[in-house]
C-alpha cells in the first residue's frame, strides 16, 4: 500500500497540485508555528519536513514510489542508467516517429518576468497572470493529418534530416547533418487533402493559459516560481516548466540587505539634542513610531535597529529580520539666529570644553576672516609652480645644470 503519512501531515490527497500543497502548509504554519504556541514545536517539524519533500519534485516523486524508506536510503530518481547510455552514443533525436531511445526529451523552459513591490514580498500576494503557449493540436492529437495517411518521407527515407559531406582537406571529409527541407524534418508527409484543418499541418496551436502565482512572505528579488509542465507543448516531447521570475521594483523608503529592511533618517539639529519621535509606516500599513531616549544625543552617522521588523523569513513567516536605520543630521543655515543674545545663550547651554584665550592688542597677533574656498578663483601657486618658474626665468633649458670643473 503506497505511503500517504506526509499527505495526511498536511491534509491532502496523493493526487493534489504543488497549489493545493502550498496553501495547505501555509494554513498549517500559522496554527502550529512555535512563536504562538510552544507545545506545537514537534508539530510544526513535521508538517515543514513533509512540505520540504512533497514539494520538491524529486523527493516527491521518490517518496510516490518508495515511501519513507527511499527517501532514507537517499533512493534517487534521476534518469535510467541504460538511457543515458544510449543516449550518450545515438543522442536524443536520433528518430523523430518510433525511436529507440524510451526517456522523452523534454521542451524549452519559459521564463516570463513578473514587476512586484516590496509590500508584496513582504506581505505576500496571489496573482493571476495570462499567458499564450503552444499546444498539441486536439484534433488531429499531433498528427498534423488524418491517421494513416502519414507516409514516411522519400528523400529523407522517413529519418528527418539529410547527411552530406564535405571534403576539408586532403583524404579528410566531414560530415554535415542539416533537416529535411521536404518534410521540414518532420520524417513523414501526407497529401494536402488530408491535412489538419484545425492546425494546417503545423501539429500544434496556440491556447491562453492563466496561472495562479502565489507569492510568498520573504520572498527576494530574482526569486524563481516554478511551474511544472506547463511550459510549451510539442508532439512526443515533455512540456517545459513555466518559470516567473521576481523583479522587485525599488521602494522609496526601505532597502533590503538580507533579511533586514534599511533606511535614512534626516534629524534637525534640534531632534538630534533634545529628542524626536518619528513616525515611519511599515510595509504592512502599520505606524511605527521611532522614539529616542530621553537625553540621548545622536551624531551624525549614527545608526539604530528596531528588532523584529525587518522582512519575513521565507518560509517562516513569523520570523523576521531587523529595520536598520541610519541617522544624517541636518544643520541650520548659516546666522539662523537673529540676535546675538541667543547665541550667547545657546552657547551657555552647550559650553565650550576649550577656552578660547587670546589678546588682540598683542604683535604678533592678527585677526583673519573665514571665507568660501572656490579651487578656480584661488590665486596661490604650489611650491612646484613656484619652483619651476624660478629656474624657467632668463629663458633656461628647463631643470638645474650641473657646472664642468
Amino acid at each position: 500500500m503506497p505511503d500517504s503519512k506526509l499527505y495526511d501531515l498536511l491534509g491532502v490527497p496523493r493526487s493534489a497540485s504543488e497549489h493545493d500543497i502550498k496553501k495547505a502548509y501555509r494554513k498549517l504554519a500559522k496554527e502550529f508555528h512555535p512563536d504562538k504556541n510552544n507545545k506545537s514545536e514537534d508539530k510544526f517539524k513535521d508538517i515543514s519536513y513533509a512540505y520540504d519533500v512533497l514539494s520538491n519534485p524529486n523527493k516527491k516523486n521518490v517518496y510516490d514510489k518508495y515511501g519513507m524508506k527511499g527517501l532514507q536510503e537517499g533512493v534517487s530518481d534521476g534518469p535510467d542508467i541504460a538511457d543515458d547510455f544510449i543516449s550518450q552514443i545515438f543522442g536524443d533525436n536520433l528518430f523523430n516517429f518510433g525511436s529507440m531511445h524510451r526517456r522523452r526529451a523534454k521542451g524549452q523552459d519559459f521564463i516570463h518576468p513578473l514587476d512586484v513591490t516590496l509590500e508584496d514580498l513582504y506581505n505576500g500576494k496571489v496573482t493571476k497572470l495570462t499567458l499564450n503557449k503552444e499546444i498539441v493540436c486536439r484534433t488531429c492529437l499531433g498528427l498534423g493529418a488524418k491517421p494513416g495517411t502519414l507516409q514516411p518521407c522519400a528523400s529523407c527515407n522517413g529519418f528527418g534530416a539529410k547527411i552530406s559531406y564535405l571534403e576539408v582537406g586532403p583524404g579528410m571529409m566531414q560530415q554535415i547533418q542539416r533537416p529535411c527541407l521536404d518534410c521540414k524534418g518532420e520524417g513523414r508527409v501526407c497529401n494536402e487533402v488530408h491535412r489538419c484543418k484545425t492546425c494546417e499541418g503545423r501539429r500544434i496551436t496556440m491556447e491562453s493559459k492563466v496561472v495562479e502565482v502565489n507569492i510568498d512572505m520573504g520572498m527576494r528579488h530574482g526569486q524563481k516560481i516554478v511551474f511544472r509542465g506547463e511550459g510549451n507543448e510539442k508532439p512526443g516531447i515533455e512540456p517545459g516548466d513555466i518559470i516567473v521570475q521576481l523583479n522587485a521594483k525599488p521602494h522609496e523608503i526601505f532597502t533590503v540587505s538580507g533579511n533586514d529592511l534599511v533606511m535614512s533618517i534626516d534629524l534637525t539639529l534640534t531632534q538630534a539634542l533634545c529628542g524626536f519621535a518619528i513616525p515611519v509606516k511599515q510595509l504592512d500599513g502599520r505606524q511605527l513610531i521611532i522614539r529616542s531616549k530621553p537625553g540621548e544625543v545622536i551624531v551624525p552617522g549614527t545608526v539604530k535597529a528596531v528588532k523584529g521588523e525587518g522582512m519575513p523569513v521565507h518560509r517562516d513567516p513569523f520570523a523576521k529580520g531587523d529595520l536598520i536605520i541610519k541617522f544624517q543630521i541636518i544643520f541650520p543655515e548659516s546666522y539662523f539666529a537673529p540676535k546675538d543674545e541667543q547665541y550667547s545663550n545657546i552657547e551657555k547651554i552647550l559650553k565650550r570644553d576649550v577656552q578660547e584665550i587670546f589678546d588682540l592688542k598683542a604683535a604678533d597677533v592678527e585677526e583673519v576672516g573665514l571665507h568660501e574656498y572656490i579651487p578656480s578663483e584661488s590665486n596661490g601657486y604650489s611650491s612646484r609652480e613656484v619652483y619651476e618658474d624660478d629656474h624657467d626665468e632668463g629663458g633656461g633649458g628647463g631643470g638645474v645644470q650641473c657646472a664642468a670643473h
